[in-house]
């Protein structure tokens, strides 16, 4: 079996999983008054696991493959893509999850999107921090005043948290 097919297995076990949690779990403790609402909190959760699951069967299937088969992942050349920008990516996701709390969300988000950017290859420093920076207030905007939900937006020690 191609290595498509096997991630497609792998995320097709997480899905049912998922969806189980969704559609049996999460709705046994919800509050009598919300039995009426026309959306659940679960209702995103049950989407998600059913477009995972159609999309996994899709693959393990075949029925989106055409008759190219131009782009297809080799697992016995992993060696020609580029292993090491992927693992530095998630590396670095590492690193912006663990420093969220000390250096806040505009210091960690820039530094991620900067460092990001830098690792996919891009050399215009300017642009990168402008393009970072917009993004990071946007979300911080969004997130913050919109909906409502605090985000840190620097480290404790500058404004005195």
């Amino acid at each position: 079996m191609a290595l498509d097919r096997w991630i497609a297995l792998i995320i097709l076990g997480i899905c049912m999983a998922y969806g189980y949690a969704a559609w049996f779990m999460m709705d046994a403790g919800m509050a009598p008054f919300m039995r009426r609402a026309p959306i659940w909190p679960s209702t995103f959760p049950k989407v998600l696991s059913v477009i995972g699951i159609v999309t996994c069967l899709i693959i393990l299937l075949g029925l989106e493959k055409g008759q190219a088969k131009i782009g297809e992942i080799d697992y016995r050349r992993l060696t020609d893509y580029h292993l090491g920008q992927a693992v530095l990516l998630l590396a670095l996701m590492a690193v912006y999850a663990l420093c969220l709390r000390p250096l806040g969300f505009l210091i960690s988000t820039m530094g991620f999107l900067m460092l990001g950017s830098a690792i996919l290859g891009e050399r215009t420093w300017i642009l990168m921090a402008v393009v970072a920076a917009l993004a990071t207030g946007i979300v911080w905007y969004l997130v913050q005043e919109v909906l409502g939900i605090y985000l840190r937006p620097l480290p404790g020690f500058v404004v005195g948290g």
